[in-house]
């Protein structure tokens, strides 16, 4: 009984410390009343990233809207992936590069003007001119993930924005 009681009193402790500093699990946002209801725009409707914000809005229960004056948008102005080079192989190959996805976009209300807001997401790739197949395809699946990380950036900003 007494060993209970300890179990208890540590779980609970260990609770009200990291609730306490402010820790949150990831993925639980507390998005503004007033953003519950949005627009999506985006240059590209039916790209990857698109696709991805959309899912993410509607999994934090934020209802999609068509445009109109008094809907809060969400416009994805832009993403691009760069890369540079970071080493060389003693041939003179490019042997690792540092990926960088970029996304801006901004967050326009009814009666204010646009936020605009910009993500970058970066990741190391090591290049192997020998296995050029499995090196694309590990490329395609590391930009999923890049996009994916982007995506839930922007949800975080979203809950972030302070609405007067």
């Amino acid at each position: 009984m007494l060993i209970r009681r300890i179990c208890f009193a540590i779980m609970a402790l260990s609770i009200l410390l990291s609730a306490g500093c402010g820790f949150k699990l990831q993925g639980s946002y507390s998005i503004p009343e007033q953003l519950r209801t949005l627009h999506l725009s985006s240059q590209d409707e039916y790209s990857e990233l698109t696709r991805l914000v959309r899912e993410r809005l509607r999994l934090h229960s934020i209802s999609l809207v068509d445009e109109s004056d008094e809907t809060p948008t969400l416009n994805i102005l832009r993403d691009s992936l760069d890369r540079s080079t970071l080493s060389l192989y003693p041939t003179g190959n490019v042997a690792e590069y540092e990926l960088t996805y970029h996304v801006t976009f901004a967050v326009s209300l009814p009666e204010g003007e646009a936020q605009t807001f910009e993500v970058d997401i970066q990741r190391d790739y090591l290049d192997d001119p020998r296995t050029a197949l499995a090196k694309s395809r590990e490329m395609e699946l590391l930009l999923k993930e890049m996009r994916i990380q982007a995506a839930d950036q922007m949800i975080q900003t979203l809950a972030s924005i302070e609405i007067n």
